[in-house]
């Protein structure tokens, strides 16, 4: 773990002020519903997700091998291909052409050898990346990587009030207004996924991750809490919010998997989109947007960002 007063683990991180907020979305997918009023204590987060520099350090200081580094066994995976069970993660290709977009694996490929080192494939390096987010980091990973910095993960509700920024309600972290007179406000995609991109400021023609801040931050200061890449909390993920309550429930967590069967291979909320999110098919560059993704599976667009909370010693 690294060493430091309370005061060391918290420079550079932003306090947000304690507070209530409408969680969720009825405007969007089924699983950002109801909206419920919820309350979250006072709290310090990173001012952006956790960097390919910064892992590195703790990478170096500890050894630690992350889940793509790991051989895959395979009584845990009985329908995986041989050829599957090999170290690696899940690393994006663009069509170059248009398909229908209801099947995931037309885009996505295992690529052995893919890790946080390697974040599109054993052929790629983290070569003029230091300022961009990890990436090809699975759940366990980010917590060691929390714990060793003397930090935790947020919760859901911590991330999503984060990222509204003060503005309860509104669609996007920044507003209502998609792009406000003219301006690209996050690194998502543009054009017809997955085949059609067009560049923004700081990418390049093939759609990746940008140095973080490029984009500006929301209202509490904080940069790419949407866009760039998916970020992990702590939530295990069910199919939709609570319903509303007389009260509005103080720092809610949800600490068990949804169901018998779903404790097999555990799903975590991640939220913020990334920069493979597009209007024609993702659409959750948005603070109340959320998905399940499985513990153990690391990608080329999820990372993570760290809290403090004012409780904790």
């Amino acid at each position: 773990m690294a060493t430091g007063s309370r005061a060391d683990v918290r420079r550079g991180m932003v306090r947000i002020s304690g507070g209530d907020f409408e969680m969720g979305s009825a405007e969007f997918f089924p699983e950002e519903r109801p909206v419920h009023r919820v309350w979250v204590d006072s709290f310090w987060i990173d001012p952006h997700p956790v960097t390919n520099a910064a892992f590195r350090r703790f990478v170096k200081q500890t050894g630690y091998v992350t889940v793509a580094e790991c051989p895959l066994a395979a009584e845990d995976y009985p329908d995986a291909e041989p050829q599957n069970l090999v170290p690696g993660g899940l690393v994006f290709r663009p069509t170059g052409h248009p398909v229908p977009l209801d099947d995931w694996r037309r885009w996505w490929w295992y690529a052995p050898g893919a890790n946080w080192r390697h974040p599109r494939g054993p052929v790629g390096t983290l070569d003029g990346l230091d300022r961009h987010p990890v990436t090809q980091i699975a759940y366990e990973d980010a917590e060691a990587y929390a714990s060793w910095a003397g930090k935790q993960l947020p919760t859901e509700a911590e991330w999503e009030y984060a990222a509204r920024g003060g503005l309860d309600g509104a669609t996007f972290a920044w507003g209502d207004e998609f792009e406000p007179t003219g301006r690209r406000m996050a690194n998502i995609w543009v054009g017809a996924f997955p085949w059609q991109f067009f560049p923004g400021r700081g990418q390049t023609p093939r759609p990746g991750t940008t140095v973080v801040g490029t984009y500006s931050p929301n209202g509490h200061g904080l940069y790419d809490m949407t866009g760039n890449v998916w970020e992990w909390t702590v939530d295990y993920f069910r199919a939709q919010h609570p319903g509303p309550s007389c009260c509005a429930p103080r720092n809610p967590r949800v600490d068990t998997p949804e169901s018998e069967a779903a404790q097999r291979f555990p799903r975590r909320v991640i939220k913020g989109g990334s920069f493979l999110c597009a209007a024609n098919y993702c659409l959750r560059y948005r603070p109340a947007a959320r998905q399940g993704q499985a513990e153990d599976t690391a990608t080329c667009h999820l990372g993570f960002r760290c809290v403090v909370r004012d409780g904790d010693s």
